[in-house]
């Protein structure tokens, strides 16, 4: 990994972030291997896991190549897809709004053919689950144990809360092989059961136990805000998840303001966000824990991967609206009209407004050259480009997802609040993103540029 992430660095990305991917990928590695070593991965998962990842590199090659000479671009990796918005427990924040009135379903035929599609356009052998509540999905007779047998050779990873991982589903799990759950936590007992209800951090270490027993590899998802942040980065919360409860990852995901009543000052503060992105990547690299922030981590993807950009995905949820990612929730595509009309995924992929995004992605942070990178400390289209992203919107006229959201968009406040909060994140991070990643690519170029000039005057 290092000879190709650092070494041969075939997309001349900053050596900086290359050097962030080969120990992000190694803390992956490491973590699997720790829990293999352990038999917290059972044989059986352990060999599905191969088959499908398999499939990834070697049925998903030739795809891949097909979709790039049809496109001049690498195909998305993986698509998300909230096939549910019902929900067993009302949590305070919560991006999707769920609950346990939201009885709107996606078709099972519907999530089928979009796996499908997946597969045979893209190469993609890789689905995110979130919801709702995705254990709770039953259409046409089926949920997310069927999609899971009937594409063996696919790995999905399932955001739940963890309640609906019974004796029985763990088994499940088990038999199957291509699921690994994310549970989500807030902190400890007190900080989860504040925000999702009195007993379900002890529900869930149940459910952490009952997957352990059967060789189920899972992890936690985490939401930070202003409030929790400093112990979601202490040493003890991460020693009692990965290590004691045999976690294998932690997705972090900073509180966004959208969904359920939600508040600007719950974000985490610049100075806050600053401050895990170091602590993030210390314990990436010293303790050797597998983290992901979808945020502070922007240097492991070159940043944002919304809108279907290579490498990256974009999101339906229950209703078949299409959005750029789970945090943007603002569509103009349903995919019930866009099957209808005779189109396919790439259809939504074609979307001028998909289009305009992945192209302010690439310019910003994929196609400059090493020494011109944007900062991607800043990488989130909504979040901390809000500016430009509001100016999409309203130039294709998307929709909002929801009543929240129509609300965000419509409020002045909103509007200033985040403008303040990009200005404030880009003023804090830009210093040590020019000095640690631009600066020695700077240096590389004039020192190549200086050899250059000494090879030609010696030439004269």
């Amino acid at each position: 990994m290092w000879e190709d992430f650092v070494v041969r660095n075939p997309y001349r990305r900053p050596r900086k972030a290359q050097e962030d991917k080969f120990f992000m990928s190694r803390a992956m590695l490491r973590s699997i291997d720790q829990a293999l070593a352990e038999g917290r991965i059972s044989r059986k998962v352990w060999l599905q896991f191969i088959r499908s990842f398999g499939c990834v590199h070697l049925q998903g090659a030739d795809r891949r190549e097909a979709f790039l000479r049809q496109f001049g671009a690498d195909p998305p990796a993986f698509l998300t897809i909230s096939p549910t918005g019902l929900c067993n427990l009302h949590c305070q924040g919560c991006y999707a709004n769920s609950s346990h009135q939201a009885q709107v379903m996606l078709p099972y035929r519907t999530a089928d053919r979009a796996i499908s599609e997946q597969q045979r356009l893209w190469g993609s052998h890789f689905t995110v689950i979130s919801g709702g509540e995705p254990f709770l999905w039953h259409s046409e007779g089926k949920g997310v144990f069927d999609l899971a047998e009937e594409y063996r050779n696919h790995f999905f990873l399932i955001y739940t809360n963890g309640m609906a991982i019974n004796d029985t589903a763990a088994r499940r799990l088990a038999e199957l092989g291509n699921i690994t759950p994310a549970i989500s936590v807030e902190g400890f007992e007190q900080e989860t059961d504040a925000r999702r209800g009195k007993g379900v951090f002890a529900a869930i270490l149940k459910t952490f136990e009952r997957l352990r027993s059967v060789g189920v590899p899972f992890g936690i998802s985490v939401t930070a805000t202003c409030e929790n942040a400093d112990l979601l980065m202490s040493l003890a919360f991460m020693d009692f998840y990965l290590r004691q409860q045999g976690a294998l990852y932690c997705w972090i995901f900073q509180y966004m303001p959208i969904g359920r009543e939600f508040r600007l000052d719950l974000m985490l503060t610049p100075e806050q966000r600053f401050e895990m992105l170091q602590r993030t990547w210390r314990y990436i690299y010293e303790e050797g824990f597998f983290i992901a922030d979808f945020w502070n981590c922007g240097t492991f993807s070159d940043g944002c991967i919304s809108a279907g950009r290579h490498g990256g995905y974009f999101y339906i949820d229950w209703n078949g609206n299409v959005m750029p990612c789970v945090f943007n929730p603002y569509y103009l595509q349903n995919i019930h009209e866009v099957y209808a009309s005779g189109g396919d995924l790439n259809t939504i992929l074609d979307a001028p407004f998909f289009q305009r995004i992945r192209r302010w992605a690439d310019e910003y942070a994929y196609d400059p050259p090493p020494e011109e990178m944007g900062n991607v400390f800043a990488p989130c289209a909504i979040r901390d480009h809000y500016p430009m992203m509001y100016q999409l919107i309203q130039e294709f006229g998307a929709k909002p997802a929801d009543d929240s959201a129509q609300e965000a968009l419509a409020s002045p406040e909103y509007y200033r609040g985040l403008v303040e909060y990009d200005r404030q994140l880009e003023d804090l991070t830009r210093g040590t993103w020019e000095r640690d990643y631009l600066e020695p690519e700077r240096r590389r170029k004039d020192g190549e540029n200086f050899a250059l000039a000494a090879a030609a005057s010696t030439h004269r």
